[in-house]
């Protein structure tokens, strides 16, 4: 049995505020007795204040994988296992990315493979989705429009993780405005992806999310456990806080897989590119 932790909290462009708020969150995660604390995406520096046009002398600082700052949430992580984002430094290179630490230090890395349009004009696309071994079990990560994607979570199924930590700054929508946050195209979409990605591969989701705002974006927060039947087990709905869960992970995976065992039961000799899968309905 352990106890994950999926943040909603804001981040700004301010690194010694940000450092400052991990360090709490981490606290209160220790203090609920969590084992893994996913945090959102970019929580080091924030995201982007545009999503459709980024300004270039505006984007968040990039740094370096192997920067004091990450080794300081190393540290304060101690003995659990932490998954946090940050603009991630290479060469010429800018990247969208999550590390996960503990005491021990780096236990795996991702760079966002998907980038909705505008996000190539700040980031490059990273190209594969690794699973690594934890204390807590072993973790693959998404960021944020990777979810999108059926194939991201499947890869890291397959590669055997049992714990999808999902890091997000997910925006409500911004072509399609809705009155309120349960009316939100965006809104639904986010709580339908973290269920649908636990359900359909039958493993633990850990969801976090940015609240607040940065520019003309508005942060839906929603951090949520998803056990692998696709039940919420915990979520912080639009506030910002920790959404905690325990839960017996091999187990509820076993349990979610002894009748129909969704991984084993693939035909992947059927499946095949269609010439015409472009996105275009015509």
């Amino acid at each position: 049995m352990i106890r994950i932790a999926a943040a909603s909290a804001h981040f700004g462009r301010d690194l010694a505020f940000g450092l400052r708020r991990v360090a709490k969150l981490i606290d209160d995660a220790r203090r609920a007795g969590a084992a893994l604390l996913v945090l959102p995406d970019a929580a080091l520096g924030g995201y982007l204040a545009d999503l459709r046009h980024p300004d270039p002398d505006a984007l968040p600082p990039a740094l370096d994988p192997d920067d004091p700052l990450l080794k300081r949430i190393s540290a304060l992580a101690a003995e659990m296992v932490v998954c946090v984002g940050y603009c991630e430094a290479a060469g010429a290179e800018r990247y969208n990315a999550a590390v996960c630490l503990s005491g021990d230090g780096v236990l795996g890395r991702h760079r966002k493979v998907h980038l909705p349009a505008g996000e190539t004009a700040a980031y490059a696309a990273g190209d594969r989705f690794d699973a690594f071994d934890t204390p807590a079990g072993r973790v693959g990560m998404l960021i944020d429009y990777d979810k999108t994607f059926p194939e991201s979570a499947r890869s890291l199924a397959l590669d055997g993780a049992q714990i999808v930590a999902c890091l997000s700054a997910w925006p409500t929508s911004i072509t399609n405005r809705a009155p309120t946050l349960a009316q939100d195209r965006q809104s639904r979409l986010f709580d339908l992806y973290d269920r649908a990605r636990a359900a359909e591969n039958q493993v633990v989701v850990a969801s976090s999310n940015q609240t607040g705002a940065m520019g003309g974006m508005r942060f839906l927060g929603q951090a949520k456990v998803v056990g692998p039947g696709g039940d919420i087990l915990a979520r912080t709905w639009s506030k910002a806080g920790l959404a905690v869960a325990g839960l017996d992970v091999a187990a509820e995976i076993a349990s979610a897989r002894r009748v129909l065992a969704h991984l084993g039961e693939r035909r992947p000799g059927t499946y095949r590119e269609h010439p015409r899968a472009t996105g275009d309905p015509s």
